[in-house]
């Protein structure tokens, strides 16, 4: 009972829904967070579209007093705490004076307060590099999001951030789930989170790795595992899931969402076809694999995968990695979806919010579609068959679901989460 992890607590901000209940709702329903931002077209940016949470002033006052959002300018931060108090909420906890040497934080981020950055240096010449101001560091640093969260909540147990490009937030749930099973803390709220806007966004366009052809139909432009494809659109906000072991959620009583059965972590060593940007295939199964081997299961166990699929050419090249890796093809084939349809690529915060996700349909027993891709590429249907691949939410006893994450510098990550049984 001791080494078993499971999911006692969730907390979502994400392009179409904030909180549990916006979210899940939106992803049941196939609604899109997507939307067209004037000013990225008068920046010049060729993808002028990519989903943001809506988060009113009135909202970050519910999670934040006025004195810590004087001066506070991180879209990521705001995010990243937002989602983990409110799994720490849901889990049935609650804020406290003492600190919690039980319960810690791994909570990553790709990039922490560039907005607030840019905002110091924009009044300053190299002269008054002194006047950034008090509050720089902290909105700043790496460790921005799991600093402000572990005060916020009182943790006393490990408080980090781990930055691995998209696979952050996998890795995180990975990396709680091993010291909660290493027997080094009871509980850990994991996740990911991601700024937003032109000083994030902009490099990607600058590679052409977004869609540029849907600013007029921004609801359409991500389009995975469709044949008319055409780069992804960037994304932001938070993921967070509360980790504990088993022996302490059965102890007080909590809510279980799932099970952890097991991951792995690997890279290719930009090596073998895989690049900076690019995944080396054979490392990609071998992660797929393993993940599974660990988890103890048969790849026919699998009731569905909630694949990375960024709606770019490298979306028949992942599923046939999963093909591969788990030897199933045609109608033998997990159902497969991808979340990035409705909300874009959200970046760090990607593989914490779609594992959100996965969690919810073994939780509440159904797949979500995938919208946009009503014109499925073919290459794709000629490997596994098209049923599995759904275009309306299908609602049916999910017990096993894998999550897989797969970022530049030739990372990757998988997940096994699994219905629970005592």
């Amino acid at each position: 009972m001791k080494n078993r992890v499971v999911i006692t607590g969730l907390g979502v901000v994400a392009p179409n829904g904030v909180g549990l209940e916006d979210f899940t709702e939106a992803i049941k329903n196939g609604t899109s967070g997507v939307e067209f931002f004037p000013h990225l077209k008068e920046l010049g940016f060729s993808c002028c579209i990519g989903g943001k949470p809506k988060v009113s002033e009135e909202k970050k006052r519910e999670y934040l007093t006025e004195l810590q959002l004087r001066d506070f300018n991180s879209s990521g931060i705001l995010y990243g705490c937002m989602a983990g108090m409110d799994a720490w909420n849901d889990a049935g906890f609650s804020i406290t004076d003492t600190t919690d040497y039980d319960s810690g934080t791994i909570f990553g981020a790709g990039t922490s307060g560039i907005e607030r950055f840019r905002e110091a240096i924009y009044k300053l010449d190299d002269l008054q590099v002194r006047r950034l101001g008090s509050t720089v560091v902290a909105q700043t640093m790496a460790s921005g999001v799991s600093a402000y969260l572990g005060g916020i909540l009182g943790l006393g147990n490990q408080v980090t951030t781990n930055s691995s490009a998209c696979t952050t937030g996998t890795e995180a749930i990975l990396m709680g789930f091993d010291r909660i099973k290493a027997g080094r803390a009871k509980r850990m709220i994991v996740g990911g989170t991601s700024d937003e806007g032109p000083y994030v966004w902009g490099g990607f366009d600058a590679m052409r790795v977004l869609t540029y052809k849907h600013n007029e139909s921004p609801e359409k432009g991500s389009r995975p595992m469709s044949a008319t494809a055409s780069g992804f659109v960037p994304g932001s906000g938070a993921g967070a899931l509360v980790l504990e072991s088993l022996e302490s959620a059965l102890e007080r009583g909590a809510k279980i969402y799932a099970e952890i059965l097991g991951g792995e972590v690997n890279s290719g060593g930009q090596r073998n076809g895989g690049s900076m940007t690019a995944p080396n295939s054979e490392a990609v199964q071998r992660c797929i694999k393993k993940a599974v081997e660990n988890s103890n299961i048969k790849p026919s166990e699998i009731d569905a995968i909630n694949g990375h699929l960024t709606a770019t050419i490298k979306d028949f090249t992942e599923i046939e990695n999963w093909s591969q890796a788990l030897d199933l093809k045609g109608v033998d084939f997990p159902y497969i979806n991808s979340l990035k349809s409705m909300i874009g690529h959200c970046l760090s915060a990607s593989g914490a919010i779609e594992s959100v996700a996965s969690i919810l349909q073994i939780h509440n027993n159904f797949i979500f579609p995938n919208i946009n891709c009503e014109d499925l590429n073919e290459e794709i249907t000629a490997l596994i068959s098209e049923q599995k691949i759904p275009q309306k939410r299908i609602e049916k006893e999910i017990n096993i679901v894998a999550k897989a994450s797969f970022g530049f510098g030739d990372v990757n990550g998988c997940l096994i989460f699994k219905k629970f049984k005592k």
